[in-house]
């Protein structure tokens, strides 16, 4: 493989690694109740998916032989900030009116 797509892939690979910490660390800042008044999965589930995320995303490679679970992990993080995240936060801040 040439250095500049390993270069590559390793860009992309602990890229990611942030992306899954920062929905771990903004999932155990919130309060349990915005979780289910937003209609989501409970607090300890989602601690318990983005937890796995981030480590799933630390321990394996983009371009290992266990990319599957590199992948599942990038998309539990991004679903939580894509989705969750800001579903929490339109419901802790309140209606505007």
């Amino acid at each position: 493989m040439p250095y500049s797509a390993w270069l590559v892939l390793k860009v992309i690979d602990w890229g990611a690694v942030p992306v899954g910490l920062f929905a771990f660390v903004h999932a155990l800042l919130q309060r349990p109740d915005a979780y289910t008044a937003a209609d989501r999965l409970t607090k300890p589930a989602w601690l318990a998916i983005t937890a796995g995320s981030a480590v799933a995303l630390l321990l394996f490679s983009f371009a290992g032989v266990a990319w599957m679970f590199w992948m599942a992990g990038l998309v539990a993080a991004l679903v939580y900030i894509v989705d969750v995240r800001p579903k929490l936060i339109e419901v802790q801040r309140g209606n505007k009116w």
